[in-house]
């Protein structure tokens, strides 16, 4: 039986030991941590459970493909609800907005609420799905380098609606087309979030985002969405893939250019037929692989955003809120232009809250709520984030206490930040990032880091930071690829 190595419990590296498993491989994952799940971990603090990275759930679909795989019913290990509403929308001057998962009642909220045409916001959601569903299986489901892939049906039926699609302009420019109130603008601008990037610079095409979450839809894990690593890593473990925690990698070993195992921070060496790397691929070159020149073009493209989260236990609830909720900054595009050209934060944010107690009513004492307060952050550049941890931290209070007209500060009761630079450090994202390079040009999404090595025989790469990109079921679409890799390689 030939032996294969992942290096990480993230949600990317978990997917791919359970595929190489069913492929045959002997399988160890090796974690530096003492739980799976990499960005997607959980803490407890004086009565409330966090969740601590991800807090959307879509495409379940992904994940039903992996217990698909190997004959079990997800339904019996792993459950999960659909969001009715969606979100919560606050803007400044008072409006509020709230997102549900019909689409027909969506449209027709949305063209009552913002003043707009509804047949252009029914066109706005036709268009797209229709990119969604030309770009995803040619983009999402398959490797761009396996040439035979190119030969496919699906592959053609996609390129020949490509003068179809929006492959010029940006986000911003693109919803423009479509709508005349800058607030809807602004609701769907937010999107270019989702993967990192800015709305006034990733391509039109982004606007296959909105389909995800209201086509398909937004779901949440009823024991929270540490339960997606959790319940992949028990589902690895009973296709006999061993897992290490605790034990961190210092290099991949290679003879010449051939990966022949891995070398742990104990100095244990692992022999292994092939390594697949779920840790950040500018971590893998520059830390794993001292010996071998680093692919620089891949790994000095701009990096996307980071996060800067509080996480406060709440001695109250809170009616006017639901599980999501988004509280729009006024000036947008400066907020944008804070977080990608000056590297710091404005001093009037766009606020997102999260709140799973108003779903999972065990994650939070009784009468009292667990909050997920993110803001979008650059990556680590020089700044002092003590500093702007403290000024964020009052801008945020003051508007909240403003737009909710009640009292913020007097109710938090426990306190945990997580800033880039503790992204980084826990994580090993590079500089913080959250998703890898940022999508800010129109070919960002061709220029990852492929799944495979061109110069390393058996080495594969996972996760958020490699093609197709980051977010929990594009970590878990990634190792398909790694799977197609490998088969296209034997």
């Amino acid at each position: 039986m030939k032996k294969a190595v992942v290096i990480g419990a993230g949600i990317g590296g978990i997917a791919t030991a359970i595929r190489l498993s069913r492929l045959g491989f002997k399988v160890h994952v090796y974690e530096q941590s003492y739980m799976p799940g990499g960005k997607c971990t959980q803490f407890e603090m004086e009565g409330y459970r966090f969740d601590k990275g991800p807090s959307l759930f879509t495409l379940p679909e992904v994940m039903k493909e992996l217990f698909d795989l190997c004959g079990e019913e997800m339904s019996a290990h792993f459950e999960y609800d659909e969001l009715d509403p969606i979100c919560k929308y606050f803007y400044e001057d008072g409006l509020e907005f709230t997102s549900c998962s019909n689409l027909d009642e969506q449209v027709k909220n949305m063209a009552q609420v913002f003043q707009e045409d509804e047949n252009r916001v029914r066109d706005f959601f036709r268009d797209s799905k229709f990119i969604y569903e030309t770009t995803a299986p040619i983009f999402m489901h398959r490797p761009l380098q396996l040439k035979h892939q190119w030969r496919t049906k699906t592959f053609w039926n996609g390129i020949v609606r490509l003068p179809f699609l929006p492959l010029r302009g940006n986000l911003q420019r693109q919803l423009k087309r479509y709508f005349k109130n800058e607030k809807t603008i602004q609701y769907f601008s937010r999107y270019a979030t989702y993967n990192g990037s800015s709305p006034y610079a990733t391509p039109a095409m982004m606007q296959l985002m909105p389909h995800v979450e209201h086509g398909i839809g937004a779901f949440i894990p009823k024991r929270g969405m540490f339960f997606i690593p959790y319940a992949l890593s028990k589902l690895a473990e009973r296709n006999g893939v061993e897992f290490h925690y605790g034990m961190g990698v210092r290099e991949i070993v290679l003879d010449k250019q051939k990966v022949c195992g891995i070398r742990l921070w104990n100095q244990n060496i692992i022999s292994a037929d092939l390594v697949v790397s779920n840790m950040d691929v500018h971590g893998t070159y520059k830390q794993l692989l001292p010996s071998v020149k680093a692919p620089e073009k891949w790994l000095n493209q701009e990096k996307s955003s980071s996060a800067l989260i509080f996480y406060w236990g709440m001695n109250r609830t809170f009616d006017q809120l639901n599980v999501h909720n988004i509280f729009f900054a006024r000036d947008y595009e400066s907020e944008f232009k804070c977080l990608f050209e000056d590297k710091t934060l404005h001093e009037d944010l766009t606020v997102y809250i999260h709140i799973t107690s108003k779903h999972i009513a065990a994650d939070a004492p009784q009468g009292c709520e667990n909050w997920f307060v993110m803001v979008n952050a650059p990556c680590v550049s020089e700044q002092n984030w003590k500093s702007l941890e403290l000024l964020a931290r009052r801008n945020i209070v003051s508007k909240l206490e403003r737009m909710l007209c009640t009292s913020i500060e007097e109710h938090i009761v426990c306190e945990r930040i997580w800033n880039p630079e503790g992204i980084q450090q826990d994580t090993s994202s590079h500089l913080g990032a959250l998703y890898g390079n940022a999508s800010n040009s129109a070919y960002s999404a061709f220029q990852r880091h492929a799944n495979v090595s061109q110069e390393i025989k058996n080495l594969y790469f996972v996760g958020g930071s490699v093609h197709p990109g980051g977010g929990v079921p594009l970590a878990m679409l990634s190792a398909k690829m790694v799977e197609q890799h490998i088969l296209a390689h034997e």
